[in-house]
């Protein structure tokens, strides 16, 4: 290629966030409703393009999560879900975007700031729906998002990220239940939990609800990975009757 005639194409980079947690027996997103143009009252996930040259995508990440919604990013699970660079992406110019994956228990209503009018918990069903208008390439981050969770919580303990401080195994299967939005046997559940090595620490204290049973507390022990890990449960196969 002639040096002369080839140039550095001009690309923006910017960072979207896909905070997740587990609220009202439902996955949630936050999503924010944009101040400006494109896609001006339109929701949207968090995030914004890099303040300067020097600033680093997670620094960039961490301000945004701050300035749009009023969170605080200390003792959250961050990590970098993917990158989006489809051409067409963004109206404006080639824009390339970091999205980063958070993972919070259940906290305060977020507080809008910077170009988002106002900020909200969203069901991830809603976000998904067909009908459900989104900014940008946002749907199908946050399909990405939610596929990613769903896996991660099968040989991670990150599932406990979305508990309190200290939790139930019930708790901790509705987690499971509601992210892979799949019923699982309570006996068995809490025998392959309890089994996996500091997955879960007991407190040595319970808990009474409404007057039931009481129920041992746990806190969320050192172990990140699972051994072996928690498989979700294998999809219906199709009637054969159904499928000729």
């Amino acid at each position: 290629m002639n040096d002369d005639t080839w140039k550095v194409p001009e690309i923006a980079v910017a960072v979207d966030l896909a905070v997740l947690t587990v609220l009202a027996d439902s996955l949630q997103i936050m999503l924010v409703e944009r101040g400006i143009e494109p896609y001006l009252g339109t929701q949207a996930l968090p995030g914004g393009f890099l303040s300067s040259v020097d600033e680093s995508l997670d620094a960039a990440a961490e301000r945004e999560l701050t300035e749009e919604t009023g969170l605080d990013p200390v003792g959250l699970h961050l990590e970098q879900l993917h990158t989006y660079g489809a051409p067409d992406r963004d109206p404006r110019q080639r824009v390339v975007t970091v999205c980063y994956l958070a993972f919070v228990p259940g906290l305060p209503p977020p507080v809008a700031g910077g170009d988002a009018r106002s900020a909200a918990w969203v069901p991830t069903k809603t976000a998904l729906h067909p009908g459900t208008e989104l900014a940008f390439d946002h749907k199908k981050i946050i399909g990405d998002a939610v596929e990613r969770t769903r896996s991660k919580i099968e040989y991670t303990t990150l599932a406990a990220a979305f508990c309190g401080p200290e939790f139930t195994v019930t708790d901790l299967r509705r987690v499971y239940e509601i992210v892979w939005d799949e019923k699982l046997d309570p006996r068995n559940f809490h025998r392959k939990v309890t089994g996996v090595e500091n997955f879960l620490v007991a407190t040595g204290t319970q808990t009474t609800r409404q007057g039931g049973r009481p129920a041992a507390l746990y806190r969320r022990g050192p172990a990140r990975l699972l051994h072996p890990p928690m498989l979700r449960p294998a999809a219906p196969k199709p009637d054969a009757s159904q499928t000729s």
